[in-house]
């Protein structure tokens, strides 16, 4: 009987407690993949048309090319940076490669070049957060205006149609595999390959490392100004890969795409786990994050609901998810 009290004593629940929770710990996604699961429902019965195949292809294509873009931020706010010049360095990646294919360039080739060109400009963020010593949202705010002006400069505030775009190039941004959209399919692989290289990289653990503790870092021999550097130069070339998948989508190229999405990145990777301290997040959490937010989206416009409230309310889920980050990061302060 002494036996059996102790295998039901309450250090032993404790016990089984404390393993659930490290359980959680360690896939701390899983409360927002319950919230998704709860509103998907609940839109279900709202709205006959929202469990449609055509609806679901329709959520996943939107964020799709976005979520590249949330994954790059993602990991800018691991290393303890963020990034407010995605929008316009995705235009900018956008005009550049028109203007050269009405230039004559072939289209993958000027791709190329305007993803090296905004590959630069992240070159040049890393530059100034790493040598000069300006903090993130300086330096950013300042390219993401800079950038902004280029695209008018170089349009004229003009659109660019590029109709006459070869099918072969328009199939990244509208084609489709068995029924299933390639910029899916390709998200789908970006997801797996940066999940991976999170995990395993040795570089890519240095940008965790960074964000965690960078003086720690330092003294355990992590260059943490090149990792900076390199974040910096891989966030901006992957706001350019994603400019271009929209350009071969939509046929154009417009001197006011991507306004706000330095917003939406930032949000939808605070949403995922990504702390605006640096050292956290994931890229499920990225992917979880911005389908939260589409899905939302998707709900406000089958719903009716008036396009001036849209942005007062992703507004609203921005502000709460900054105070949701504060609060975690006050708690765990005080563990």
């Amino acid at each position: 009987m002494a036996d059996i009290g102790k295998n039901l004593s309450p250090g032993t629940g404790r016990r089984k407690g404390s393993s659930i929770g490290a359980a959680l710990n360690n896939f701390p996604e899983i409360n927002l993949i319950f919230i998704i699961a709860a509103v998907w429902i609940i839109l279900s019965f709202l709205t006959k048309s929202w469990n449609t195949w055509g609806n679901i292809r329709a959520i996943l294509m939107s964020f799709s090319i976005e979520g590249i873009v949330v994954i790059a931020m993602t990991i800018m706010l691991i290393v303890g940076g963020f990034d407010l010049s995605v929008g316009s360095v995705m235009a900018l990646t956008m005009i550049l490669a028109g203007k050269f294919f009405l230039s004559g360039v072939n289209p993958w080739l000027a791709s190329v070049l305007a993803i090296i060109i905004a590959g630069c400009v992240g070159a040049v963020i890393g530059f100034f957060v790493t040598k000069v010593g300006l903090n993130f949202l300086i330096t950013t705010l300042a390219v993401m205006v800079t950038a902004r002006g280029l695209c008018y400069v170089i349009t004229k505030g003009t659109p660019l149609s590029l109709f006459e775009l070869p099918a072969s190039f328009k199939f990244i941004g509208q084609g489709r595999i068995s029924e299933i959209p390639f910029v899916i399919i390709l998200f789908a692989a970006i997801v797996i390959f940066s999940d991976f290289m999170l995990r395993k990289s040795s570089v890519l653990r240095k940008v965790i490392y960074t964000g965690s503790n960078e003086k720690a870092a330092i003294l355990s021999g992590i260059n943490t100004s090149r990792v900076k550097f390199i974040v910096c130069v891989l966030t901006s070339t992957l706001a350019g890969f994603a400019g271009i998948l929209y350009m071969a989508k939509f046929g154009g190229a417009t001197a006011q795409f991507g306004t706000g999405l330095e917003i939406t990145a930032i949000s939808a990777a605070i949403i995922g786990g990504a702390s605006l301290s640096g050292g956290k997040g994931t890229v499920l959490g990225a992917v979880l994050g911005v389908a939260f937010l589409q899905i939302i989206t998707g709900a406000m416009v089958m719903l009716n609901v008036n396009p001036y409230w849209q942005d007062f309310i992703r507004g609203l889920i921005l502000l709460a998810a900054v105070t949701l980050d504060h609060i975690r990061q006050s708690r765990r302060r005080v563990i």
